[in-house]
Formats: C-alpha cells, structure tokens, sequence
C-alpha cells in the first residue's frame, strides 16, 4: 500500500492503551474493551514499544504519523513515528545539512573575523561557542540537559573541565549519560579566547561567559543557536554540525580504509568500521550514528564502488581546525551526495 497517505494524528487524543497482562502486555480500546483483531494485536506487537515506557498510547490509525507515547525510566515523553514519516523526515534532515555544508565557509570567515578581536564581548564569545561546535562535535547541552541526562555540552561547560597541553585544549567532562569524554583540540583561532576565559576570577563556573559592563553573562545554548542561526540562516543549529561532521567523517573513512575491500562482505565491514569511527567522535553507539547522523547516500555510494579517495590524494591527515584541508574534503562529499561523478575527487574501486 505504498500510495497510502498518512494522517496526522494526536497524542492528546483518543487512542489505544498498553496494559500490563502477565509477563507480557494487553491492549485496550478506547471505551475498555481488550483488542482482540489478531491483525490489529499484529501491527501493535510490531511496533515494539520499549516494555519499560509507561503510560502508553496508541494510535488506532495504522497510517497515523505518530504511532505511539509513553513515558521512559527517566521520566521523559518518547515518541514512536510511522517508519514512512521518518524516512521523510530524513530526507528533509539530509537535504538541510546539503545547505548548511554549503554555507559552511562564509560563516567560518565570519567566526574568524570575530575571533580577531581582543575582548571577551557577547558576539565574539558567541563566535568562539560555534567554532568549537565545528571542530569539537560538541553537543550543545543546555541546563535542562545537565539536569536531566547528568551530562555536560558545550553550553554547561565549566572552567575546571578545561586544560591546556602545548597547543592543545583539552576538554574533560561527563557527557551525555554521565559518561566521561576527553577531547583534544588544536585551534589556533579559539584557544587563546578559551585560555582567557578559563583563567578569569569572575562570573561564575561555566566556561563561557561575556563581558557585559562589569557583569558577567552566563551563555546559554539558546544564545549558541539563536547566533548560529543568525549568521548562517535558516535557523540551522548545533546538531546541524554534528550530522554534517559525521557525514564527512564517514566518506572519508570509507575512502581511506576501505578501498580493499573487494566483496560485498568486506564492504559491509567497512561499512560497520567508518560507522563505529563516527560513533566514537560523537560519542554515540553505532546504531544512532548510522540512523541519525550519517547521511546513507554516502554508504549506497560506497556499496556501488564510489568514493572520494581523489580527495585524499597525497593527504595523510586533515586536521578539524584546518578550514582548507576540511574545504576540500567537504566539496568532495557535496559532489558524491549529488552522484557527481565526473568530479575529479571521487573514484570508483
């Protein structure tokens, strides 16, 4: 039924109702009544809501586009979506990050330019938050995340999570999930703002702060997001940078490590090997760096042989701070995404 439409449907409304029978679960109609339509019990098993959510709702419309609530361990409302809605969505997602990537060098002239200045004002601070987006992968947290995740993103980064080692900063924090993440990075255009701000008396433990009069003024991921948005439009955000970083990072790891593979069983592995590269710079698992952040046509790509190994020609590494190195391996992953294959950075094997 590919031609079927889906509907919107709500939450708030009428729906059916998971209930706990035994070791496993019942469902319930509206008015009370136990589903019994082997076809309907079918679709609701199939849907494999999470047995720890509670408070579970429903949608009696197979073809509604949100297909089912509840409230996880944690406390939080999840969502289930129609497989046909996410795939549009991620569409959508992918087809976005296309018009981020190309806005990508006019803003990083921007950050520079702003960088340059000597005081620790709102915009240059801002400025500072948003490279570190670039070349860190840094969620950007906020405080209800710290609250709720007891983890740390870059809005909620404290001073004492911060140190210096020869050119580097290195960032030691809890991060999503309390758990613990050790980032290093060298960039010489947000360092010696970092260092400054790390070193201040005032205005508090989070790291970034700005000068406002004589006050200090905590950032906020709003502020990081609202200036992001503002200098490359569309209202793109901090995670626009991850699924791009990710996807970038996974064409060239599959360029660089999976050119001998020569079956499809060996490409498959490399496949799972540039998956498992991206989950660790994101600090992801696998799984939710292959579902959310890597765009799949740089995989279908790779399985029919394409990659952007003339991109890396005579290129060892390519650092996230050097902005020329990063041009040109992402002008190579905008011509595989668009299947541009007489561009002289992508290769078949």
């Amino acid at each position: 039924m590919r031609g079927q439409r889906l509907r919107r449907s709500d939450c708030s409304g009428p729906g059916l109702r998971r209930v706990r029978r035994g070791r496993g679960f019942g469902y319930r109609e509206e008015d009370g009544q136990s589903v019994q339509d082997p076809e309907v019990l079918e679709r609701l098993r199939g849907l494999a809501v999470p047995p720890a959510w509670r408070d579970v709702w429903i949608c009696a419309d197979p073809w509604g586009h949100l297909q089912a609530t509840g409230i996880d361990a944690a406390g939080r409302k999840q969502y289930l979506y129609h497989p046909r809605w996410r795939e549009r969505k991620d569409r959508e997602k992918f087809e976005r990050m296309v018009r981020f990537a190309r806005r990508l060098p006019r803003l990083r002239r921007r950050l520079a330019t702003e960088l340059q200045g000597t005081e620790p004002t709102r915009d240059r601070v801002l400025a500072c938050a948003v490279r570190l987006l670039d070349v860190g992968l840094f969620r950007v947290g906020g405080e209800q995340y710290a609250e709720e995740d007891h983890g740390v993103g870059l809005a909620t980064i404290r001073k004492d999570h911060v140190s210096f080692r020869g050119d580097a900063i290195v960032f030691d924090y809890p991060a999503k999930g309390g758990v613990r993440r050790v980032q290093s990075i060298e960039d010489p255009l947000s360092r010696e703002l970092v260092r400054s701000l790390r070193r201040r008396r005032r205005g508090g433990s989070q790291l970034l702060a700005y000068r406002e009069g004589r006050s200090w003024v905590p950032v906020r991921s709003d502020d990081i997001n609202d200036f992001l948005g503002r200098e490359a439009g569309e209202g793109f955000t901090a995670k626009d940078f991850r699924t791009w970083n990710a996807t970038v990072l996974a064409a060239a790891s599959l360029a660089a490590g999976g050119r001998e593979a020569a079956t499809p069983a060996a490409r498959r592995r490399a496949i799972n090997q540039a998956v498992r590269v991206v989950a660790t710079t994101l600090g992801n698992t696998p799984a939710v760096a292959r579902r959310a952040y890597i765009d799949p046509r740089v995989l279908d790509r790779y399985l029919s042989g394409w990659t952007i190994a003339g991109a890396l020609d005579g290129v060892k590494e390519i650092q996230p701070a050097d902005d020329r190195g990063r041009a040109r391996l992402e002008r190579a992953v905008l011509d595989l995404l668009a299947d541009e294959r007489s561009s002289p950075a992508l290769v078949r094997e």
